[in-house]
């Protein structure tokens, strides 16, 4: 039976309104960053390194300085992260005792490891290293057994990163080199756990909270003598 001006009016509109969802779905397809990955084992280059020493909170003046060695993925990182750091700042690194240096070290088995730093590295680039480096710990449970791309990419725009330099530096890969740099740095000295807090020469592994932080910065520069 032939159709009916009508129905073939209703069906061509009907089709055009499929093509209108399947191109929107498309563009929103293409638009999506795309999924990143942080190669791992790379050639480390002079200028991977060139003027960076790590990520510091506290003056410079401060007569006492902790290296930190961590893993974003690891939970007993996390945990120290969470529950000790806010008290070490408060009591330690706002009063000028103490001023923490932040180092990756990025463990094999953990999966996302290397993006979560380079991650908190292109925070870095917008001046908001601290703030990613504070939503990538807090939200661990979030992406670790999952896709975190995601997760870091919601954490940048909440810590109020332009979201399309964002994307580019994490396409790009180029923090990769400077997190195996680190990497490599702790593995000279030593580091084969984290978190692994390094002082003066000495090494300190295994569950350290607040309390024995400061009895430590008691230890090597008690109060009145800085």
């Amino acid at each position: 039976m032939a159709s009916t001006p009508d129905g073939m009016k209703r069906f061509y509109a009907i089709l055009a309104g499929v093509a209108v969802v399947g191109l929107g779905v498309l563009a929103y397809l293409l638009s999506r960053p795309r999924g990143t990955s942080v190669p791992a084992n790379v050639t480390v280059q002079a200028s991977d390194t060139a003027g960076f020493r790590g990520y510091f909170k506290g003056s410079e003046s401060a007569p006492v300085v902790i290296t930190e060695y961590a893993d974003y993925q690891c939970p007993f990182c996390q945990t120290f992260a969470t529950l000790q750091m806010p008290t070490i700042e408060e009591r330690l690194i706002r009063t000028g005792r103490l001023r923490w240096r932040y180092r990756d070290f990025p463990l094999q088995q953990h999966q996302w490891a290397r993006e979560a730093a380079h991650s908190a590295a292109c925070a870095d680039e917008q001046g908001k290293y601290w703030e990613q480096h504070d939503r990538i710990y807090g939200g661990q449970g979030e992406w670790a057994g999952g896709d975190a791309t995601e997760h870091f990419r919601e954490y940048a725009g909440a810590s109020g990163l332009d979201l399309e330099r964002y994307d580019e530096c994490m396409t790009s890969g180029k923090y990769a080199g400077r997190i195996q740099a680190s990497l490599e740095e702790g593995v000279r000295l030593g580091v084969g756990s984290t978190p692994t807090l390094l002082v003066g020469e000495r090494l300190y592994q295994g569950r350290i909270d607040s309390d024995a932080i400061g009895r430590l910065v008691d230890s090597l520069a008690p109060r009145g003598t800085q």
